[in-house]
């Protein structure tokens, strides 16, 4: 038993090597001067000029037109990724609350129309949502960012499979109560829906983050420039490029990793 534990564990931690290692490699990388780099701009030892690097990497100016910094980027990716998950979250939840506590003719069909969007990639639908998005003058906005992408089929499953093992009682109670719709959803059905809507949230906040053909097609403002679209600025061996994709990867990954418990939690406790 002692010896199939440690092969478990020796298991687990090549996983992590492999997963991991061009990332750590890449980091130790922007820790060196671009002078001290091997050829392949990539080291197992750390160096002692991170600090510096990214110093002056965060206080710099970057595009044609010297408009953005990374900093500007960071934000704009958070805002895509908050908005987009924060809004999908909620009309999610709000279209799984409709297709079940209320009496809607053809419920079940709207539900496989849904289902069916899933069978579509959403690369496929880009040009007639940009033609929508460029009509309604939302070009460079964080509204045309993330608005067209706010609709999920696979949002409106999850929570829709959520509700359905919700107590009737809870319902029966609340009627009894006096309570209307919209009070039995703010006060009962929102609660106990916000740990299955926070995992739901962490994934599509990471989807949201990694876009990058939809910021390409909608911004073409530097200034509204996503932090995945700004490594096109440099090379694959440049520095400063190494350093931005070193960022682009920190903040999922804190969240995945602060958040993990109760990511498991919301997506396989039930959480009722």
């Amino acid at each position: 038993m002692r010896f199939r534990t440690i092969l478990d564990h020796l298991i687990l931690l090549a996983g992590v090597i492999f997963i991991c290692g061009p990332l750590i490699s890449l980091f130790f990388a922007t820790t060196h001067l671009p002078a001290d780099l091997p050829e392949t701009r990539l080291t197992l030892v750390p160096g002692t000029a991170g600090l510096a690097n990214y110093s002056r990497l965060l206080g710099a100016k970057f595009g044609f037109t010297d408009n953005i910094t990374a900093l500007g980027m960071i934000w704009n990716s958070f805002l895509l990724g908050a908005g987009f998950a924060g809004l999908k979250v909620l009309v999610s939840l709000l279209a799984a609350y409709g297709l079940i506590y209320f009496r809607i003719r053809f419920a079940q069909l709207i539900f496989w129309f849904l289902l069916l969007s899933l069978m579509l990639p959403l690369e496929s639908r880009f040009l007639a949502t940009y033609d929508v998005v460029a009509n309604l003058n939302m070009v460079n906005t964080h509204a045309g960012l993330i608005l067209p992408l706010v609709a999920s089929g696979l949002g409106t499953l999850f929570f829709r499979q959520f509700l359905f093992g919700v107590p009737d009682a809870l319902q029966e109670a609340a009627r009894m109560d006096g309570a209307g719709p919209i009070k039995f959803f703010v006060d009962i059905l929102l609660p106990i829906s916000l740990p299955t809507a926070g995992a739901l949230f962490l994934v599509l906040f990471i989807t949201g983050w990694n876009q990058y053909l939809w910021p390409v097609m909608v911004t073409t403002d530097e200034g509204s420039y996503t932090i995945v679209r700004g490594l096109q600025f440099f090379g694959r061996a440049n520095m400063n490029g190494m350093m931005l994709a070193c960022l682009a990867v920190l903040p999922p990954a804190l969240l995945v990793i602060f958040c993990q418990r109760q990511f498991v939690k919301g997506l396989f406790d039930g959480n009722h």
